[in-house]
């Protein structure tokens, strides 16, 4: 059976403060590169607030950290919808982090190309393994009210949640529609994913994603890993 290790707080801020603790010790416990790709929502802005405190507070850095993106909106970079302006604002500015650092998918560009193009920046930084699947050192994600990570949402095919791709173009069941997203495979392969379950809402999804025959795309990347980790404020 997957093991997913299950940690509990007592509100969203709490969860968000923990995190990013877990993961400045992430980024410094690595005397290489690491690779990580980040996501979007209201957890995820309340997790780079906290990752930029508490390593101004630490004197930390984060040179050696490359960030790419789990899924991104296909918007301009300075649109109030893009994952990137919220991490830059929030994360990249108040620490400094070198734009070489900064692997953004251009979701102003053409889906199919700003995808391929994620695919193959991405191929130059992470290490590879069977089938030249990109291992990232770390996926962060978040979780909807319908259980979707990234922007794998319920409904797809089998064949299309079978595909192999790195990043693939999808149309989202929410707006904006068009996005970007890494694939169950990449996921898959990294060697961590920590899943921010956190809002009001959301934890009918959550308990469904646990079961063993859950239903949810998040209950589909669990199975799919020998190890994940959620952090939650949601009582399940």
């Amino acid at each position: 059976m997957p093991r997913r290790e299950l940690n509990r707080y007592p509100t969203a801020a709490a969860l968000a403060a923990a995190c990013a603790g877990e993961f400045l010790a992430f980024v410094a416990a690595s005397s290489d590169q690491v690779t990580v790709a980040v996501s979007g929502g209201r957890i995820a802005k309340d997790f780079f607030i906290a990752v930029a405190q508490q390593a101004q507070a630490k004197g930390q850095s984060l040179s050696q950290a490359h960030f790419f993106w789990a899924d991104e909106r296909c918007v301009s970079p300075g649109d109030a919808e893009s994952n990137y302006r919220s991490a830059a604002e929030l994360l990249f500015n108040p620490m400094a982090v070198p734009a070489s650092n900064i692997h953004r998918i251009h979701g102003d560009l053409e889906p199919d190309q700003a995808a391929h193009d994620a695919e193959a920046e991405l191929c130059q930084f992470a290490r590879l393994y069977l089938g030249n699947q990109p291992v990232l050192d770390l996926v962060l994600l978040g979780m909807g009210e319908d259980g979707h990570v990234a922007s794998l949402f319920p409904g797809e095919t089998e064949a299309v949640m079978n595909s192999p791709a790195v990043y693939r173009a999808v149309m989202a069941s929410k707006p904006p529609p068009r996005r970007i997203t890494l694939g169950y495979a990449t996921i898959a392969a990294a060697r961590e994913v920590w899943v921010l379950a956190s809002g009001i809402g959301k934890e009918a999804a959550l308990r469904e994603s646990l079961a063993p025959q859950g239903k949810t795309p998040l209950a589909r990347a669990l199975r799919e890993r020998a190890r994940t980790r959620i952090f939650t404020e949601l009582a399940v």
